[in-house]
């Protein structure tokens, strides 16, 4: 943090070019991370601030054309009680900028307390459901699974990084095809760290996937390779890393996935059930999220009673099996649980994931699609769709199956209350909901609720 030098604009460039640094005060958080501010007028979208500071930022993207523009804070000259010491040199965009170059993303809240952090989500959460869906309602976010010396890392059982020209690990900066050198990942587990990926020469890989699981099993390490990339440039990859590490590479456009040591797939534990992840497949990443959500859905359907011995349930986007075991066990060999999921990959893991539980049907397909073939009814339904939520075809194919109750999952406010939206439209109400903060230093957050026929 830095005092005040002066307080004029500075310009690297025309007037509102990327480069040129202005001074502002910053105003409420906005969903996505940014916080708004406003310059003769104009809106603009600012990252690394706290509501109430004034800040110098340098514009990253801009233009007299430009229905807003969007900046970094590169000084704090009046700083909130709850700014703290970022935790991550590459994430802080202070020192960043002081090198010459933009933050890595993904620890875009990491100069906040904690508590402010949550505060700031609910925030978010409540702005988008008013706005979207009608609905004055706010809500705690939840701490899930804090590190004992409560700084929220080390969560990350999955990460993603990119390669940089020099063949050296790398993320990349926000909205950027700059690639940043990384030397640690403090959000990642200490089983992602331990790898010493950034002590490898990575030449002629793409991308590096790499997950841990928080039981101990094997972790797989995923290599995407570059065009033209040799089966010797992965070897001499695959020799630099440790022998009770599994490799594979894989191709993110055809979602293939190749061994080339050990295994090609993860074991991942959850709510007394044993799962098995392919590759890229989706697992949630807080180390502690696989239960707590689980408990959040089963706890929504069994107190309403609409979880119990005998009852039809359905699982959409129903990924590898995390909700669909844990329901099984509640409906009992009486009851039957459908699950739908699209990836071809996901769902060959679900069925060898539950191929004992008799009273489970497993399909493979979109979820509308699979619904539109299907005219039976359920009890309740389940559903965990990606970031841009279900949409109104699905929703409304949902509310027709005729379930006494919904329970939603999401990982986006915008895209769930949107959704909420069209299920009040078509007679539904939200009958409770709850938030987590299964992303400390992020600006995301997970929600679970739980909707109800209106009558």
């Amino acid at each position: 943090m830095t005092s005040p030098t002066h307080e004029h604009t500075e310009h690297h460039g025309g007037q509102g070019a990327p480069g040129t640094e202005l001074v502002v005060d910053v105003g409420p958080i906005a969903h996505g991370g940014h916080f708004v501010a406003r310059h003769e007028g104009r809106v603009i979208f600012v990252r690394h601030g706290i509501p109430g500071e004034k800040v110098r930022i340098r514009l990253t993207d801009s233009g007299e054309a430009s229905r807003f523009w969007r900046g970094d804070v590169v000084e704090v000259l009046e700083a909130s009680e709850d700014r703290v010491r970022h935790f991550w040199k590459q994430a802080d965009s202070l020192a960043a900028w002081k090198q010459g170059g933009p933050p890595v993303g993904g620890a875009e809240l990491g100069h906040i307390s904690l508590p402010r952090q949550r505060a700031l989500k609910a925030e978010v959460l409540a702005e988008q459901l008013k706005r979207l869906a009608g609905v004055e309602l706010w809500t705690e976010i939840e701490a899930v699974g804090d590190t004992p010396d409560g700084a929220g890392l080390g969560w990350r059982t999955r990460a993603s990084f990119a390669v940089t020209d020099k063949g050296k690990l790398g993320m990349h900066a926000h909205r950027s095809d700059v690639v940043v050198p990384v030397q640690e990942m403090p959000l990642a587990a200490a089983g992602i760290n331990e790898l010493k990926l950034w002590d490898i020469e990575l030449q002629g890989i793409a991308r590096v996937e790499v997950a841990a699981p928080s039981n101990g099993s094997r972790p797989l390490v995923l290599l995407a390779p570059e065009e033209g990339t040799t089966p010797k440039r992965l070897h001499s990859i695959l020799s630099q890393l440790p022998q009770d590490v599994s490799v594979a590479s894989f191709d993110p456009a055809k979602g293939e996935v190749l061994q080339l040591r050990g295994r090609t797939w993860v074991q991942e534990s959850a709510a007394g059930h044993e799962y098995r992840v392919t590759g890229e497949g989706f697992w949630q990443i807080h180390r502690d999220a696989p239960d707590t959500l689980v408990n959040a859905v089963t706890g929504f359907l069994h107190d309403g009673g609409y979880l119990e011995p005998g009852a039809a349930v359905a699982d959409l986007y129903a990924g590898a099996g995390l909700f669909t075991a844990p329901l099984a066990d509640a409906v009992g060999v009486t009851g039957s649980v459908l699950s739908v999921e699209g990836a071809p990959g996901t769902s060959r893991d679900a069925r060898k994931n539950l191929h004992g539980q008799p009273q489970v049907e497993i399909v493979q397909g979109r979820v509308e699609r699979v619904l539109h073939q299907r005219s039976r009814s359920f009890d309740a339904l389940l559903l965990d769709p990606p970031r841009a939520g279900a949409g109104k075809a699905v929703v409304n194919q949902l509310m027709a199956s005729g379930p006494r109750a919904i329970a939603y999952v999401s990982c986006d406010p915008a895209s769930f209350a949107r959704d909420l939206g069209y299920f009040q439209r078509g007679g539904w109400r939200l009958e409770a909901l709850r938030g987590f903060d299964l992303y400390p230093n992020t600006h995301h957050l997970e929600t679970v609720a739980l909707l109800v026929p209106a009558a």
